[in-house]
């Protein structure tokens, strides 16, 4: 699969170039002139990393991302800006930034530090990702095994699929067509009603008295980890 880079530049000529340049390089993206649009991306798409202007018509580049910090969304971002002064390139790092690049930019050197930012965080989070925990669920991936307090849960690969990608998205509303996309990988061919016989039998196992209300069921919508 490839990975998704998110660009936001207000200069069309330059966001055109640097979408050109990341799909010719192997990537993805998606391109925004502003950040109207942005988060409504961030919650319906996986999102691996951010190139962000700062100098933005609607809100400072990095305003942005450290709303977005503040939130606990911590995919990696670059700032791609034409403030160059060793203090606004230290703010940027304060604010949230796993890179700095100043206007004018090398396409090509863009595109390494594209790479090696990736890199490192694909790395850093394939270490975190070896055991995950929310609340007393611990699922343990070098194990294969989840756990509630001290006792294991026999759950299947999709079921332990569907517990991650909510566990991962703690507190947010995943529809069902997001489900269908993110585990099954099918939008068209699977019914949404399998989403639901899924959900339903991944909640009887992990709370079978239903005392704990890990998953919530928001009616017409889809479901969020409470």
């Amino acid at each position: 699969m490839k990975e998704l880079v998110l660009v936001v530049e207000d200069n069309p000529d330059i966001l055109e170039l640097l979408e050109h340049s990341l799909i010719s390089a192997g990537y993805e993206t998606l391109g925004f002139l502003n950040t109207k649009n942005v988060r409504q991306a961030l919650s319906e798409e996986k999102i691996d990393l951010i190139i962000m202007d700062r100098m933005l018509p609607d809100i400072e580049g990095s305003m942005f991302i450290e709303i977005l910090r503040r939130k606990n969304i911590q995919i990696p971002v670059i700032f791609l800006s034409g403030k160059d002064s060793i203090e606004d390139i230290k703010d940027g790092f304060l604010k949230g930034a796993d890179d700095y690049i100043t206007k004018p930019f090398d396409i090509g050197e863009l595109l390494l530090r594209v790479k090696a930012v990736l890199k490192r965080y694909n790395r850093e989070s394939k270490e975190m990702m070896q055991v995950i925990q929310y609340r007393d669920i611990t699922m343990d991936f070098n194990l294969h095994r989840v756990t509630i307090e001290t006792l294991e849960v026999n759950l299947t690969k999709l079921e332990v699929a569907l517990l991650q990608v909510m566990i991962l998205n703690k507190g947010k509303v995943l529809d069902r067509n997001f489900l269908l996309k993110h585990i099954w990988k099918d939008t068209q061919n699977i019914h949404q009603k399998t989403v639901n016989v899924a959900m339903k039998r991944l909640k009887e196992k992990i709370d079978p008295t239903r005392e704990k209300e890990y998953i919530k069921t928001i009616r017409g919508v889809g479901y969020v980890l409470a």
